[in-house]
């Protein structure tokens, strides 16, 4: 099995990186990790080479990223919130999708993508809104031929109790890790 998990915080040690911790310690497999702040992945530079060519002109770690989509087994979306939003560097990344979704809408392509299991894990310490950044999220997941999208876990409230520390917030991951592991089944 294997996994890929879009890391969205900038913080190497902070809550949304101790949760995806936590993932990778019970999953099963391989799990390729990219940090959207530490990676050398550009933005979709809109020059439309995908409308009509499969792949992406910018050659870059995307690339790669594009390689272990089409395989794997899962995604997960981990970031924090910012503005009811997902980061900016994640939605870099996701604008990278720009070419999966040309090849279904405008090339009418049947693409060379494994179907697969997804996850969202949301961040934050502020009002608790998550419904942009959630939709966003599925938006993404959906792109990358996840049909099958887990309950999102979210804590809020990680500027007064760290995410290990919240019960629901491990409930909520113990059942990602034990949704994804069953991946096949």
């Amino acid at each position: 099995m294997k996994t890929l998990i879009l890391n969205g915080s900038p913080r190497v040690s902070g809550d949304t990186v101790s949760l995806i911790n936590l993932i990778t310690s019970g999953l099963k497999g391989d799990t390729k990790i990219v940090n959207a702040y530490y990676c050398d992945i550009s933005p979709c530079i809109d020059c439309r080479h995908c409308w009509k060519n499969s792949g992406c002109t910018i050659n870059d770690e995307m690339q790669d990223v594009y390689k272990y989509i089409e395989e794997c087994d899962n995604v997960i979306i981990a970031s924090p919130i910012y503005f009811s939003e997902l980061t900016g560097k994640l939605l870099d990344i996701g604008s990278r999708l720009q070419t999966y979704f040309c090849g279904e809408y405008f090339r009418k392509e049947e693409l060379s993508i494994k179907p697969k299991k997804g996850a969202v894990v949301l961040v934050g310490g502020g009002d608790g809104k998550i419904e942009k950044a959630y939709e966003t999220a599925c938006t993404l997941l959906h792109h990358m031929k996840c049909f099958d999208i887990h309950n999102v876990v979210y804590i809020h409230n990680t500027n007064l109790v760290p995410a290990l520390d919240d019960e629901q917030a491990v409930k909520g991951i113990n059942d990602i890790i034990a949704f994804l592991n069953s991946a096949g089944e």
